[in-house]
């Protein structure tokens, strides 16, 4: 049996949704033989100044820099004429890194522990040393991730491109970014259908002239988050995590109140996603739902007892189906279908709650099998992704759409927006109920067919917290959110 999971994890290891699923079934353990290091031990007992392969890859750029720089001073004669070449090009791409902001990253940490923010700028580390000039950059959200102490970094960086002869447009919502812009574009007045207009354009000083911008009014300082006069009390009751250690923290402990809303920050790399994902969460989910995965090294967490469960809310995809959206993910389209089934018409022509789902045979159209669109493969170019003929896109049979609750068919109401939904489905509590919290977090405006692989990583998270909070709780529950985006 062991070995028929492990064959199918290697077959499979491309497949995310697979290798997620697998791996809640192993237990990984560090390489006795390699400690980790994943090399020989000959090529582990090779020195440089003082420092193996895994020493100088274990350590953060910004300190691997300042090696690099001493090198000058261990290498002489013939070992120096044959190292410089090598040195300074090293140098030259870890000093990139340091300047776009990671230099508390190591040459060792795996791509997929990344942080988007991360990513992004590990890419723009590799556009400096490109050289290229006449080139249009386009940034989604750089700062990301990113602590206000390392955006000044950034910002130099993102300039050292322009003044290469580039063009960098920047997607930002960040106030330090686009008071360093040239021209600023403000796109709204709103999201989703209120927004789709040009509402001021210019230097960030016309911008924030304009008084019908909402980002002008903040540009300006004419409108600005409001502070609680008050604060509340808490529970009186805490979590206190003993002996930290996980990565770069240094023997912390650390007392958490509960019953309030927390904020644990610092600059980027200080230690926050190793204290509370790898060392609470996975901790927290050992003694709750009895997780395989163990947490990172520490003494103990003391506390347990007044919490029931955990629920961590990360910026991951809800799905990677396309037949996933906001109504089946947040469990409103159960309800929604009943409701249809639910009257005359549909009784009239026998249509229970199946019928009116895409993802399943009955009610959804065969010859797209429910996705609205055809995929039309070009051989030597990208497959291309036409509009069903059969059902022009609306993915349901005819039958199917003849059936209409309150004057609208299925697919209108998949193609309505969360609050036009609530409007038609405000006298079904289980409906109204699911689309309110969404509502509430901010996603009023989202269609509720939009695929869920279509969502962008702040609303896929505002979405699942939409859901946690319409579970019933005891009020014994820690909410753990990674980086909420504004």
């Amino acid at each position: 049996m062991v070995s028929t999971v492990l064959r199918r994890y290697a077959d499979r290891i491309e497949d995310a949704d697979y290798r997620d699923k697998t791996e809640q079934l192993l237990v990984k353990k560090v390489c006795e033989d390699c400690a980790g290091t994943r090399l020989r031990p000959e090529s582990r007992r090779v020195t440089v100044a003082g420092l193996t392969i895994v020493d100088a890859v274990r350590l953060p750029l910004d300190e691997l820099a300042r090696w690099l720089d001493a090198l000058r001073e261990h290498l002489t004669g013939d070992p120096w004429l044959v190292t410089e070449p090598i040195v300074a090009d090293l140098s030259e791409r870890v000093r990139r890194l340091v300047d776009v902001g990671v230099g508390y990253l190591t040459l060792e940490q795996a791509t997929p522990s990344l942080s988007a923010g991360e990513t992004q700028r590990l890419r723009l580390a590799a556009l400096l040393g490109s050289g290229l000039t006449g080139v249009l950059y386009v940034l989604d959200e750089p700062t990301i991730g990113l602590h206000p102490a390392d955006t000044g970094r950034l910002i130099e960086v993102l300039c050292r491109l322009r003044d290469l002869g580039n063009t960098v447009l920047v997607i930002e919502h960040d106030l330090d970014v686009l008071r360093a812009a040239d021209h600023l574009v403000d796109v709204g007045p709103g999201a989703g259908c209120d927004g789709g207009r040009i509402v001021a354009e210019g230097t960030p000083a016309q911008v924030a002239a304009s008084r019908g911008s909402v980002t002008g009014d903040h540009l300006a300082g004419r409108l600005r988050m409001p502070v609680p006069e008050a604060r509340r009390p808490g529970s009186g009751e805490a979590l206190l995590i003993r002996g930290a250690r996980a990565h770069n923290l240094k023997n912390l402990t650390v007392r958490i109140p509960l019953g309030l809303l927390v904020a644990v920050t610092g600059p980027s790399g200080s230690g926050k996603s190793s204290l509370l994902l790898d060392i609470l969460d996975r901790a927290a989910r050992q003694r709750f739902y009895g997780a395989s995965e163990a947490p990172a090294d520490h003494d103990g967490i003391d506390g347990w007892q007044h919490l029931d469960k955990i629920v961590t809310i990360d910026q991951q995809p809800i799905s990677r189906l396309p037949g996933s959206n906001a109504a089946t993910y947040s469990d409103a389209f159960t309800p929604i279908r009943e409701a249809f089934a639910a009257t005359a018409d549909a009784r009239e022509r026998a249509l229970t709650p199946g019928h009116f789902s895409f993802n399943v045979p009955g009610g959804r159209c065969e010859r797209c099998e429910g996705a609205g669109v055809l995929s039309v493969q070009m051989h030597f170019l990208p497959s291309v992704e036409v509009c069903c003929p059969a059902c022009q896109g609306r993915r349901f049979r005819g039958e199917v759409l003849q059936v209409r609750y309150e004057g609208h068919d299925i697919a209108e109401v998949l193609e309505a927006t969360v609050d036009e939904a609530l409007a038609v489905f405000a006298g079904v509590p289980a409906v109204a109920s699911r689309l309110q919290r969404m509502s509430d977090v901010g996603l009023g405006y989202l269609p509720l067919g939009q695929p869920a692989t279509t969502l962008s990583g702040g609303e896929a998270q505002r979405i699942k917290l939409a859901k946690e909070l319409g579970r019933r709780a005891r009020g014994r529950t820690l909410y753990l959110l990674d980086e909420p985006p504004p």
